[in-house]
């Protein structure tokens, strides 16, 4: 069955409305791969061999406030935070590094069988992405895969899902060499909407001709909105996102 991604198009699968909140600055020097807010506290893991790091981060200035490097081997991926621990994925090595989310102390680490791309957390699970189709859902305390989720649109297999987030009962996935969203629902895999976020950073009228792809998505549930922002991404941008079957007002 074949696979498809640039092919996604509104003949039934919604693209969803959203407008622009706020505008904020973040580092063009930031590879961004994983993006958390909680409390109003932005975390955000970043790749590149010799590069990757864990970041908590000012939103109102995009300065780095507090951070740990990982070592020179290990690619950073996708963040998430359970409790009291922020779990950081990396790409190739099939190793997850584990901090206290206070002092970005390194706690423990895991391992899986794939490799390491986004990660979010629902109320009961931890949820990875590998740049498949398939999106594992892992037990919390042992992180050990209890089940996965195969995530399709038009009843194809999407692939290269990345960065995740975790919002109201849905989970949103970044599809790499792609500036879109998946709006994925976590019963079915399917895909019920998709946020078209191309050109949005052309909207600020900066110098951006090293950003990469949109990577980075991070939900604040007090004000209903969504952070995100890319891959060496000057600014990080608040949004607000019609829901699937509703529209903004």
């Amino acid at each position: 069955m074949p696979a498809v991604n640039e092919g996604v198009d509104s003949s039934s699968i919604p693209f969803l409305e959203y407008e622009i909140i706020n505008v904020y600055p973040h580092s063009g020097r930031a590879f961004t791969q994983g993006l958390v807010y909680e409390n109003g506290t932005l975390y955000e893991g970043t790749g590149r061999y010799g590069q990757s790091s864990l970041s908590r981060v000012s939103l109102q200035t995009g300065r780095v406030l507090q951070q740990v490097s990982l070592e020179r081997d290990l690619f950073g991926e996708g963040v998430a935070i359970w409790g009291d621990r922020i779990i950081q994925l990396t790409w190739k090595s099939g190793l997850a590094l584990v901090y206290g989310r206070d002092n970005f102390t390194r706690i423990g680490s895991f391992t899986y069988a794939t490799e390491g791309w986004g990660l979010t957390a629902d109320n009961n699970s931890l949820i990875m992405s590998d740049g498949s189709d398939t999106l594992h859902i892992l037990d919390p305390e042992s992180y050990a895969e209890r089940g996965h989720i195969n995530v399709t649109a038009f009843g194809r297999p999407l692939l290269l899902l990345n960065e995740l987030e975790y919002i109201k009962g849905k989970i949103y996935a970044n599809i790499w060499k792609s500036d879109r969203i998946a709006v994925i629902s976590p019963q079915s895999g399917e895909v019920q909407g998709i946020i078209d976020l191309r050109g949005i950073l052309e909207t600020q009228n900066i110098s951006a001709n090293q950003a990469d792809v949109l990577n980075g998505i991070a939900y604040d549930a007090e004000n209903d909105t969504i952070f995100i922002t890319g891959k060496l991404w000057p600014r990080l941008f608040e949004i607000k996102v019609q829901e699937p079957g509703e529209m903004l007002q």
